[in-house]
């Protein structure tokens, strides 16, 4: 017979109305929530009026939070602590999300997506383990596959969620170097199988220099293989430093394709690598991180249509699927790959069917719920909304790129992707391009031109270095931009450009 549960002593009871419980009532919560919500729409609503970024230094934004108060000993109203946090975060900030944001490969994020993430809060499940986050869990594996399924990759791969792109390819990096050198690498470390060698492209971001020092590999491992012309892997040179590395006895781990690069959104020849890391029995690895959602696009560059054969792809989906920060992806052909590089114990298994535990998948043991904000939007606008917004920005990025190589005052450079470079450059030197001294002037000019820009709040642009000259960079990732928005743009620079040209000459 089971003992009647006992009442909790009126001492033990915990106190509800105490100020200082973090809990709310129904009723508060609601309020609080629904006057928050407000206010993030009407700053949703105000965006395209607003400044891209306040230009505050360091010192402004510490003295508005008081930064060298004291913890406070005792709490504070949530309403106004809540309304002069968005106050503060809607006046103080870089909008991402302005329809004249084209700098760093940060997209607008999807309200969807805002939303998600209260809701996934709510819950708070710990999607490391399934019995933690049983719907969770399942709804990570489902966006997984349909991440998969977006960019051409078979529906069969396995994969998680991670913080971004660099942990993405760290992961994927982590479970290459198991495959090159053996399970016992995770024993003895990474000597086993002899000295690995991985390969790169000269445009390859800087996360391969993080992976190959915190995984034990060294960067004295990695090959920096040179570009052709259009800033993409040189595949002849790619195949002569496997074949020289081989007959020094050592052990090719992993070859790197880049499908975007940040600078300029080159494409490399996927099919062409993939072939020799077939030959050499190396495994193929492609950074997507920005650029692997343009394979919905038909009329894509031909490469990217051919992701699928890659080990391994890394993709942002905060960045071309306009989720909020933080969500990337690390896709694998072979999941079990990663339970290789990261698992200490067996499967699980839940009434007969395999549970996912994605602690044994990835580093993190403890994980938010970062698919949610994905898995929604990709139901929200499924595969026709995803080709026509990244189509959307790729004709942006064209418009931006035309309309500056029709301008008297520009010098147009490359155009991939959504990411067109190009520089601003005074009447009077463009007979003189090329020349040494020019060349140094005009970097030295556009360098402060960015800032400017920056500075000013009117549009957004980041920078490229190409062959040595500094460029202006627009890269639009941004559901919000428009004709208007583009064709705004070179005037603002061509009148900044001017003003800081005659500043440098006449200080």
């Amino acid at each position: 017979m089971e003992t009647p549960a006992q009442p909790i002593p009126p001492s033990h009871r915990p106190d509800t109305t105490s100020r200082h419980t973090l809990d709310m009532d129904p009723e508060t919560f609601r309020a609080l929530g629904h006057d928050l919500v407000d206010r993030i729409a009407g700053f949703l609503e105000s965006l395209p009026r607003r400044r891209v970024t306040a230009a505050v230094s360091p010192g402004e934004v510490r003295d508005l939070l008081d930064a060298a108060a004291p913890l406070p000993e005792t709490g504070r109203d949530p309403a106004q602590l809540l309304a002069t946090t968005a106050h503060l975060l809607f006046d103080q900030s870089l909008h991402n999300g302005h329809p004249r944001f084209l700098g760093y490969i940060t997209s607008s994020a999807a309200p969807m997506g805002m939303l998600a993430e209260l809701l996934a809060a709510s819950v708070n499940p710990n999607v490391g383990a399934w019995t933690l986050s049983p719907v969770a869990s399942e709804i990570e594996a489902q966006t997984v596959r349909w991440t998969a399924e977006l960019l051409g990759l078979d529906p069969g791969s396995g994969g998680l969620l991670v913080s971004g792109g660099n942990m993405a390819n760290t992961v994927a990096f982590w479970a290459a170097r198991v495959r090159a050198a053996g399970d016992a690498v995770r024993q003895t470390g990474s000597g086993v199988g002899g000295r690995m060698a991985v390969y790169v492209s000269a445009e390859t971001h800087t996360w391969i220099q993080k992976a190959a020092d915190l995984s034990g590999v060294g960067t004295d491992a990695i090959r920096w293989i040179p570009t052709g012309e259009d800033l993409c892997l040189d595949v002849d040179a790619l195949r002569k430093a496997i074949d020289r590395d081989l007959e020094d006895g050592m052990v090719p781990m992993m070859v790197v394709g880049t499908a975007g690069s940040v600078s300029t959104g080159a494409v490399d020849d996927l099919p062409a690598i993939a072939a020799i890391c077939r030959e050499r029995d190396i495994w193929f690895h492609v950074d997507g991180a920005y650029g692997a959602p343009a394979a919905v696009l038909p009329d894509a560059p031909e490469p990217l249509h051919h992701l699928g054969l890659a080990d391994s792809v890394a993709v942002d989906p905060h960045k071309w699927l306009y989720a909020p920060l933080e969500a990337g992806c690390v896709l694998v052909k072979d999941p079990e790959s990663l339970r290789k590089a990261f698992a200490y114990h067996p499967p699980y298994y839940h009434f007969g069917v395999e549970a996912t535990n994605f602690v044994d998948l990835g580093p993190q043991n403890s994980r938010g719920f970062r698919a949610l904000k994905v898995w929604l939007a990709l139901q929200q606008v499924g595969r026709e909304g995803y080709l026509e917004m990244i189509a959307d920005d790729v004709a942006m990025a064209r418009l931006l790129h035309t309309r500056v190589e029709a301008h008297p005052e520009f010098e147009a450079h490359t155009l991939g992707l959504s990411i067109s470079t190009f520089r601003y450059v005074p009447p009077e030197l463009r007979g003189r391009v090329g020349e040494p001294d020019a060349e140094a002037y005009l970097n030295a000019l556009n360098k402060a031109l960015q800032a400017r820009l920056e500075a000013g709040g009117e549009v957004f642009l980041s920078n490229a270095v190409v062959r040595g000259r500094y460029l202006l960079r627009g890269c639009v990732v941004n559901f919000r931009t428009g004709d208007d928005d583009v064709a705004a743009i070179p005037e603002i620079v061509a009148r900044e450009g001017a003003r800081v040209h005659a500043e440098l000459r006449d200080p």
